[in-house]
């Protein structure tokens, strides 16, 4: 009884290994530069963009008139009123440099948040095209060095699933 068992726990999983193997591929940089939504991302994140350049030029242009300022005039000030402004021009290169730093987390922390749902919705087209079709792998051949001829290519599928 035993080796009945045994011999059973044995050939279970030789009769898994035999289903059938189905893979397909999506190219999913095509698919997802293909799809509506990541236009829209790039124009806001372009709109962000810009109004932080216009920030920053406006700072920009600030620390200039002030460096000017004291150029021209140093000669003429009095030592406290020299270390004062220098200070200030200190000050505001000390704010361009943090707004700089702050910009860039904002900026990515956007783009991460328009993004997601963009990928949660391609990755929802390839499972259910996956499932549909009864693919055991999808796989995206950027990631390969090599796809063979039995895999099937998804892409086609996947446009469709998602409207494109």
């Amino acid at each position: 009884m035993k080796k009945l068992i045994v011999l059973l726990f044995m050939i279970l999983p030789l009769g898994v290994v035999a289903q059938e193997v189905k893979i397909a591929y999506v190219k999913t940089q095509e698919v997802f530069m293909a799809m509506p939504e990541v236009s829209d991302m790039e124009k806001q994140m372009a709109d962000l963009n810009e109004k932080y350049k216009m920030e920053l030029q406006q700072m920009q242009e600030e620390y200039q008139k002030k460096y000017s300022d004291f150029i021209a005039q140093q000669d003429s000030l009095t030592e406290n009123i020299k270390l004062r402004r220098m200070q200030e021009i200190q000050d505001i290169q000390g704010r361009m440099d943090n707004f700089m730093q702050v910009a860039q987390q904002d900026v990515q922390k956007k783009q991460q948040e328009l993004l997601q749902p963009i990928q949660q919705k391609l990755q929802g087209a390839i499972k259910a095209v996956g499932d549909e079709k009864g693919y055991t792998y999808i796989i995206d051949p950027a990631a390969l060095l090599y796809t063979g001829n039995t895999a099937v290519d998804a892409t086609p599928f996947v446009r469709t699933k998602l409207g494109l």
